[in-house]
């Protein structure tokens, strides 16, 4: 921008009372200091309100503004730049008009943007001006994972393709059945409908309903990777979180404290959990659905990825009538799903389980599952105490979190019960240090752990386009379709054992366990990609270095 159109942008703003000239001159020194837009600056500054910038800029600049939230871009012009650039420059391309390009700019001065975006969509650069807010949930909206604009998803099926069975659900529900969005004629619960339905479609773990300033953005998380769906008009968002907590069986009148609730849907021939959780934030609740596909569980450990190695270490441990197994990993490394796995294999008529969780995730016919709760006493320790009692054959502890139930624990694997738990740890030999450190002595550990396993979740390379590393339409242009385990399987043996009860290191434990045959994290996700299985990037990713 010239020092001319400086000035004449200073002088309007300042007649028009909406800034001061010293304040002006301040924000001269700073793009001059650091870069940048002028009128960025005095966004962000907060010298002047963005909606109040725009028709003055339009006026010194003598170039048009638009309003894109009411204007209706061309979803085919958007594609011509990529994202990335127009993340970049505040840019997104509107309609085409013959060889020109109209784009919408947050800076429409900035020469080199208008250099750059010529050249990439090979058109004339037509700029018109907007605001950098108004500009980027344009990106968000149009330039989705998903390619699919909002009013796409609404005018998209779903009618009869899903059915709603709600849990703990109040018995008077609030009418917003044929509350209809902005601009559409869908109810509310469709659009929920939808949300669902699209999630299970494209394979989602979560759904993250996010509320935003000026509206609600929905994303999915994908083979651990979230991707932007949708915004959801900000009118709507009442309606659509109130349909959610009513849904899972939470109180809508409350929204100053989190929420826990969860609810039952059957779609796709199949029937699937959500465990729904609400956080107050600035601008609404956020709202996280955890998707659990119980159809998961009776796959087995093969389908899950595991290598001969670990299958053969599991199966000779899960045959022995007690004695504990332990699943150490971060937080979405897969350890509830190996856990319910094996569960699903001891779960015969001949054996009592018992799991304590916080929270339950998947819900097991045949098994009695406790939901911990601290606010009225029932922890992990306490409920553990109490359901030795019952005298089952299999436990699973959902995390041993404190010495307390981790003793307790420890003990019930000596008097009779296989006890299957988890542990957040970074490899399986530290898990035995670990207990040590929560005042478990030595030689129980040695008398009552029998298998230790490390886990984390690789993603897989997709099938239909492997060896092309484009992407295709199946895994929505990642290269990736699912994941498998990486599992590092330390077996507890005589020597092992000899080794807890004389304190050895854990890496002399983790040296001799690799003598006997155990790979490490690091070794097994490679051995993945060598089977063609994952990439090598991803290997890495997912495992620290030895």
């Amino acid at each position: 921008m010239s020092k001319s159109l400086h000035d004449a942008l200073g002088q309007a703003l300042i007649k028009k009372g909406l800034i001061k000239e010293k304040a002006f001159d301040r924000a001269r020194a700073i793009q001059v200091k650091k870069g940048g837009s002028l009128g960025g600056i005095l966004i962000m500054e907060g010298m002047v309100d963005e909606k109040d910038l725009m028709p003055v800029m339009s006026g010194v600049f003598n170039i048009p503004a638009v309003n894109l939230s009411r204007y209706k871009i061309e979803q085919d012009c958007v594609g011509l730049i990529p994202e990335k650039v127009a993340r970049q420059y505040r840019v997104i391309a509107i309609c085409k008009l013959g060889s020109t390009l109209v784009v919408a700019m947050s800076d429409p001065l900035n020469i080199f943007a208008i250099d750059d975006l010529k050249m990439i969509t090979k058109f004339n650069i037509e700029p018109v001006l907007s605001t950098e807010t108004d500009i980027l949930q344009a990106i968000d909206k149009f330039y989705s994972h998903e390619g699919r604009a909002w009013s796409e998803m609404v005018k998209g099926g779903g009618e009869g393709e899903i059915e709603l069975e709600v849990v703990n659900a109040p018995k008077e529900e609030f009418d917003i059945g044929d509350a209809a969005l902005e601009g559409e004629t869908v109810p509310i619960v469709k659009i929920v409908n939808l949300i669902l339905l699209e999630a299970l479609k494209k394979r989602a773990s979560d759904i993250h309903v996010e509320p935003e300033e000026s509206s609600m953005r929905v994303r999915y998380r994908v083979d651990g990777n979230l991707h932007d769906v949708l915004k959801i008009p900000k009118k709507n968002q009442n309606a659509v979180l109130a349909r959610l907590k009513i849904m899972s069986g939470m109180d809508i009148t409350e929204s100053r404290v989190p929420q826990d609730g969860r609810f039952k849907i059957r779609a796709q021939k199949k029937e699937v959990d959500f465990r729904v959780s609400a956080l107050p934030t600035s601008f609404g609740s956020k709202i996280v659905l955890r998707a659990l596909d119980k159809s998961s569980l009776s796959i087995g450990l093969v389908k899950l990825g595991f290598s001969k190695y670990a299958i053969e270490r599991f199966k000779d441990a899960i045959e022995r009538p007690f004695g504990m197994i332990l699943v150490t990993g971060p937080t979405g490394s897969g350890k509830s799903t190996t856990l319910y796995s094996i569960i699903n294999q001891l779960n015969t008529p001949g054996r009592s389980i018992i799991t304590i969780e916080d929270p339950v995730e998947y819900q097991v016919e045949g098994i009695t599952q406790i939901q911990a709760n601290s606010d009225i006493g029932l922890t992990f320790a306490s409920g553990l105490r109490s359901l030795l009692r019952q005298s089952p054959d299999v436990i699973m502890i959902g995390e041993i979190r404190d010495s307390e139930t981790a003793d307790i624990a420890i003990k019930a694997s000596l008097t009779g019960q296989l006890v299957l738990s988890t542990l957040h740890t970074n490899d399986a030999a530290t898990a035995i240090n670990r207990l040590v450190d929560m005042g478990v002595e030595p030689f129980l550990i040695a008398s009552s752990v029998i298998l230790v396993a490390a886990q984390r979740l690789c993603r897989v390379v997709c099938p239909s386009c492997k060896g092309k590393g484009e992407g295709c339409k199946k895994c929505a242009s990642t290269g990736y379709y699912g994941r498998c385990a990486a599992m590092e399987v330390l077996s507890v043996d005589d020597k092992i054992r000899e080794m807890i009860i004389e304190r050895a290191s854990t890496d002399d434990i983790k040296k001799y366990a690799a003598s006997k045959g155990m790979k490490t994290l690091r070794e097994d996700a490679m051995e993945k990609q060598r089977q063609g299985v994952t990439s090598e990037e991803e290997a890495l990713r997912v495992t620290s270095e030895e």
